[in-house]
């Protein structure tokens, strides 16, 4: 059904405007935010999601929640706003400092942080965690990603390295270019492994027809490398240490997919969303992909001396490996793990 005739503008000064439609009955049962996505095809799902979550949304003159399934006639008004600016702004976020000194900071990001602000994300970042700590960062990357010399997925977790100045930031960032930084991680897999190390080397780009996604099936991609070793088989699972010699988007996720050995967790490249080990045990859902950067070896951008910090993997992996072995009978994972315990 075609929106109502539209009111004027709620507050032209933001330049707010309502939508108002009535359920028709072969909508009826539809989620309210797919609901919208279909009215509004200009609107992301992902914007109509965040109005929605701000209160923008009525049903029947009442507030409504995404999940909320429409029914036939109900009414539904909907205020469009724009989003604000982005701008990088302090926030009182606890950090995991794994390292610091007047140069650089190598922090221990969390799984589900986002590393800077973009479209759906423009608080809670790393970014505003470090402004907060440090007050200024290099300016390198422009205003909305001080400090940032290179990034992790929000789904990954692990260290990170963050320029304090310019200089430090030009001399790292050289470094990252030459492919001379070292960058170790750890990821579980679907599938056994057979062979006890490898190397992919296929190219990455975007996926076409998802635009979300990255992918290795087109020749024209940018030149990717992956090494890997087997730390540990777990029956239909395996325990690998990853070494990325580029930087591709999404990469190490990307090319285990290709192999048919998506992360465990990763949806978004073909994980189960349902994890079963041993005769049929069923695991807790991970939340996150099992995908950790778990050290980092560098120059020291002044003081020239090599710098390498680990992070330690993280309690959820680690108790989700525990929950993996004992539903295996596998006894203790710790010596595949020693380095990174």
């Amino acid at each position: 059904m075609h929106p109502l005739p539209l009111p004027p503008p709620m507050c032209a000064a933001s330049h707010t405007a309502a939508q108002r439609f009535v359920v028709a009955a072969e909508h009826a049962g539809a989620r309210l935010d797919r609901y919208l996505a279909e009215r509004l095809p200009e609107l992301s799902r992902t914007r109509i999601q965040e109005l929605i979550d701000e209160g923008r949304a009525r049903v029947n003159g009442a507030p409504a929640r995404r999940a909320h399934h429409v029914a036939a006639g109900e009414a539904i008004e909907f205020a469009i706003v724009p989003r604000p600016p982005l701008a990088a702004v302090p926030e009182a976020i606890p950090l995991d400092v794994l390292y610091e000194d007047g140069d650089l900071a190598v922090v221990n990001k969390p799984a589900g942080m986002v590393v800077h602000a973009g479209a759906g994300a423009a608080r809670g970042t790393l970014v505003n965690a470090l402004l907060h700590r440090y007050g200024s960062l290099s300016g390198a990357s422009g205003a909305l990603r001080p400090g940032i010399v290179h990034r992790l997925d929000r789904g990954t977790s692990g260290v990170l390295v963050i320029a304090r100045n310019d200089l430090a930031h030009r001399k790292l960032a050289e470094q990252f270019h030459a492919r001379q930084v070292e960058k170790t991680y750890l990821a579980l897999v679907h599938g056994r492994l057979e062979r006890d190390r490898g190397t992919i080397a296929l190219p990455i780009a975007r996926d076409l027809r998802r635009r979300t996604r990255m992918t290795a099936r087109r020749r024209e991609g940018r030149e990717a490398r992956t090494d890997w070793r087997v730390l540990a088989r777990l029956d239909v699972f395996t325990l690998v240490e990853v070494a990325l010699h580029t930087g591709r988007t999404h990469q190490i996720r990307v090319h285990f997919s290709a192999l048919r050995h998506p992360v465990v967790g990763d949806a978004l490249y073909g994980a189960p969303r349902e994890v079963r080990a041993g005769k049929g045990v069923a695991l807790p859902p991970l939340g996150r992909n099992f995908l950790h950067a778990a050290r980092i070896r560098f120059i020291h951008p002044r003081t020239g001396a090599p710098v390498e910090v680990r992070a330690a993997l993280p309690q959820e992996l680690r108790e989700y490996l525990d929950r993996l072995v004992a539903a295996l009978g596998a006894g203790s994972i710790d010596a595949a793990l020693q380095a990174y315990i």
